[in-house]
């Protein structure tokens, strides 16, 4: 018997959440939510350093890219969140709405600054994210990286900055779109979730998306439209499975064209990003003889007091800085984790120390995404450093980065750059970046909105009746900085729309 309601939103992640919750306060329609993933109940989920433990898992898509031309044949890794919750309920949790002008630079009417700043304000009044309670020592000393900022102040993009992080945080524990949206508009009683259902293709019935199918077989009717908010992977491959997509592309895969739509996993890109490690006792956390007791005693100090070291999002301190030559706005971006994390080929590994890595805050080069070896696999194309601008970020931000800390008072937890090591300069920083370069996990792009986008700037498909997308695919370039945030707020404003073509629907009806 196949299930019937109002709207279907496929995606319970930070998107997805914040479209259900505006859906069930502006209308009092009955709303399905899909989830391929399970629920977040999960202790790790809600423990901010879990994500370690997280990323690569089973609540992980775990993709990854295709060989990257520009990085000797590399495969890069692209974690996507697959639970209740999505990316946002594996990500450092760091709160960054973007610069102002990214906004106005999409050249979208409706969605300059002035339009998302209302909804990036109701957004965290449900969110509420604040600075991160117990910093490290090296993260305050980071913070302060640049004199003239309030250490209290959160860092943002829109000048040089510096500062520990705000998060989407609430007494230490992870407090996701789940928490602050899905959870309170389950309590309505007109929002059904669904979670270990991953969805095979948007049913159509002539340009009208009527409902969705289940990779099981099980079929579920919408009367008013379906919602897309699988993320910038995963949205893409239901449209193409759907037959909506590149009509050559879809036919050499084997599925008949619904709709010819070029733009639909066009326009991919991420940030991407190359970090230095710095090692030496006394410095950062780290597996040490020394910090034995700290981390025996981390669990109980999380569990009873929320405090310690599993309180800790890993990314605890950001910085924005010019790296190209001339004045302008900030080009990158730094995260500051003060652990022994990801060197020499392990997550953790032996020792002390901490990480700050270069993040290209406005890149300009764009790949795609297609059906890889079968209609259930991409092919991630980041197409990673092709454009020049992106390494010249890269090679001028490094050097930037070593000055910036050499001035931050880091004392009496400095520690020697471990690697590469500062004397890699020139030639050889290149080598470097394009041997470790990877990506700030922010992928967007894929299912653009604007005049030359496969979207309106209400966020529905062009030439489709009923078919919504709202998540960071419908991006036309990504914002300055990590884009939880920015993705919430495309949520909360895809509800608003949605309602009001319901309402209209009912009216003209």
């Amino acid at each position: 018997m196949t299930q019937e309601f109002d709207h279907i939103i496929v995606g319970a992640g930070s998107a997805g959440c914040a479209v259900a919750a505006r859906l069930a306060e502006l209308t009092t329609d009955r709303i399905c939510v899909i989830e391929a993933g399970p629920s977040d109940a999960d202790l790790r989920v809600k423990m901010p350093f879990g994500l370690v433990n997280l990323l690569g898992g089973p609540r992980d898509w775990a993709r990854k890219t295709v060989p990257q031309e520009n990085l000797g044949g590399r495969q890069v890794s692209v974690p996507r969140g697959k639970m209740l919750g999505g990316s946002g309920s594996i990500n450092s949790m760091a709160w960054f709405r973007g610069r102002s002008d990214d906004f106005d630079g999409w050249e979208t009417p409706g969605w300059g600054w002035s339009d998302v700043a209302p909804a990036f304000e109701a957004v965290e009044g449900a969110l509420q994210p604040r600075r991160l309670a117990n910093p490290h020592p090296l993260a305050e000393g980071f913070g302060r990286a640049f004199g003239g900022n309030d250490p209290q102040s959160a860092p943002t993009p829109e000048r040089q900055s510096a500062g520990v992080c705000h998060a989407n945080l609430h007494d230490g524990r992870r407090w996701s779109a789940a928490d602050a949206f899905l959870r309170p508009a389950q309590k309505t009683g007109r929002v059904e979730v669904i979670t270990g259902a991953e969805v095979d293709k948007v049913v159509m019935d002539g340009d009208r998306a009527a409902g969705v199918l289940l990779r099981d077989g099980r079929k579920i009717a919408a009367n008013a439209g379906v919602i897309l908010s699988a993320g910038s992977i995963e949205t893409p491959m239901i449209l193409m499975r759907s037959g909506l997509g590149p009509a050559a592309h879809l036919s050499e895969r084997g599925i008949d064209p619904v709709r010819d739509i070029p733009g639909i996993g066009a326009n991919l890109h991420d940030h991407p990003g190359v970090g230095l490690h710095f090692a030496g006792s006394g410095s950062g956390y780290g597996l040490t003889l020394s910090q034995m007791p700290r981390w025996a005693l981390a669990p109980f100090a999380w569990a009873f007091a929320r405090r310690g070291v599993f309180a800790s999002p890993t990314v605890e301190a950001c910085a924005f800085f010019r790296a190209m030559p001339g004045e302008g706005r900030p080009d990158a971006q730094c995260h500051f984790i003060p652990f022994m994390l990801g060197w020499k080929g392990k997550a953790i590994t032996w020792g002390a120390g901490y990480f700050a890595d270069v993040v290209v805050s406005r890149p300009r080069s764009r790949g795609s995404l297609t059906l890889g070896a079968d209609r259930f696999t991409p092919a991630i194309d980041l197409n990673l450093l092709s454009d020049p601008y992106d390494l010249q970020v890269l090679m001028n931000g490094i050097p930037r980065l070593r000055q910036i800390l050499k001035d931050a008072p880091l004392d009496p937890h400095r520690a020697p750059e471990g690697h590469p090591g500062e004397l890699v300069t020139g030639d050889a920083l290149e080598t470097f970046i394009r041997k470790g370069c990877g990506t700030a996990y922010h992928p967007v792009g894929t299912v653009a909105m604007g005049e030359n986008g496969p979207l309106a700037a209400d966020l529905s498909l062009k030439g489709v009746t009923g078919l919504t997308v709202a998540d960071a695919s419908v991006m036309p370039k990504v914002t300055s900085a990590n884009t939880n945030a920015p993705s919430m707020m495309i949520g909360w404003r895809a509800g608003g729309f949605v309602a009001d073509r319901a309402r209209a629907a009912k009216e003209a009806a």
